[in-house]
């Protein structure tokens, strides 16, 4: 007789137990500071950026297309809902002309809800990346049809969230106020949803024909569907990771056949702290000297750093492919507690204070950054 296999109990991620304000208010230190956090009238004439969230989950949760998702996505929406201003409280300032405005509160949300995420909510890492994200661009369904170039931002967006979850999310956060523009914002918004499809990327990412193609596409002025040639090339593989992520265990058990650049091996040549900014410089620029030379060669190497700046990031694969080479970017990614754990236990501890300032501003490599990115998990 067959054995019947027991049924698998399906862990389901909620931010809490219920969402019931109270009790999130009394839980979390930033929900609370929510009622102290004015909006300007014109756009929420129904009052502080407490009052705004708690009409956004409620307008979420009545949304048929809400309804339609599976639970574990309704939770990821939940969750983003709850957060999605969460920086207003840094950003909000009062203007000259009387105004109140919250510039780039979306950008440092995604910062923040990335940390509280990853250090005092234990958040599976597809899960946290999705409310992050979501966070980050839930302006986007109203605003993208107005920026330069519409089309490549739109595609760059369809790779790291998901385009149908985040339209959603800007019908709430339009529907959960009162004030101006609110009819012109949900025509936006199925504008939007027309722009995705058009562009093949409703609820998906957008596909490329190939990693060169992807990544020709979103550092030059080109066609979408554009081919490049594809040549016979060199890789070079950056590393990315927190400080204690075990970048150095990584390459010795899997990159240990190519040369290796290390700024920590760098640094202790020099006898140099991770926070001297001018022996930082210094080395970098000696480290990207060690690269031309392997750049000239058409040989393949491993640039071992943390990476966690997507600016830097930019400017060191920019430098890779000028030389013709396939860029791949290897992120790697431990729970908080192993990897205090880890950087406690490493020959060169850091200060927990300096980690925990990186973990504040890192961002997670996109798939858009490089020919090829590989999270290791």
């Amino acid at each position: 007789m067959d054995c019947i296999p027991k049924k698998q109990t399906i862990i389901m991620w909620k931010i809490h137990q219920t969402y019931n304000w109270k009790e999130l208010e009394d839980k979390f230190s930033w929900v609370h500071d929510m009622q102290n956090v004015p909006q300007d009238p014109i756009y929420h004439a129904e009052g502080n950026v407490a009052i705004h969230t708690q009409m956004v989950m409620a307008e979420l949760q009545q949304l048929p297309e809400f309804k339609e998702l599976d639970e574990q996505n309704q939770h990821i929406l939940m969750a983003a809902a709850l957060m999605h201003d969460i920086e207003k409280r840094s950003t909000t300032v009062l203007e000259s002309d009387g105004r109140i405005s919250s510039a780039n509160h979306a950008k440092n949300g995604e910062h923040s809800v990335r940390e509280i995420l990853y250090r005092e909510i234990e958040t599976p890492f597809a899960i946290r990346e999705s409310i992050a994200k979501l966070i980050r661009y839930h302006g986007q369904p109203i605003w993208l049809i107005l920026k330069d170039n519409p089309e490549k931002k739109l595609a760059g967006i369809s790779l790291e969230v998901d385009t149908k979850m985040l339209a959603i999310l800007a019908k709430a956060d339009v529907l959960g106020r009162t004030g101006a523009e609110q009819s012109e914002f949900l025509d936006r918004i199925d504008l939007f949803k027309e722009l995705c499809v058009n562009l093949d990327c409703w609820g998906k990412p957008r596909h490329f024909k190939s990693d060169i193609a992807k990544y020709h596409y979103f550092t030059h002025n080109s066609y979408i569907d554009y081919v490049p040639f594809q040549k016979n090339s060199f890789e070079v593989v950056l590393l990315s990771a927190l400080p204690g992520s075990g970048k150095d265990w990584y390459i010795e058990n899997n990159l240990s056949n190519l040369p290796e650049i290390s700024l920590d091996n760098l640094r202790r040549k020099y006898k140099a702290s991770p926070t001297d900014q001018k022996m930082t410089g210094r080395i970098v620029q000696e480290a990207k000297e060690l690269a031309r030379q392997f750049l000239r060669k058409k040989q393949s190497f491993v640039w071992n750093a943390t990476n966690l700046s997507s600016s830097l990031r930019k400017t060191l694969i920019g430098l890779f492919a000028e030389y013709g080479a396939h860029v791949k970017i290897i992120y790697l990614e431990v729970p908080y507690k192993k990897l205090l754990l880890q950087n406690q236990n490493r020959k060169y501890p850091l200060p927990q204070a300096v980690l925990d300032k990186m973990i504040k501003k890192w961002d997670v490599p996109q798939q858009w950054e490089a020919h090829n990115v590989v999270y290791k998990l």
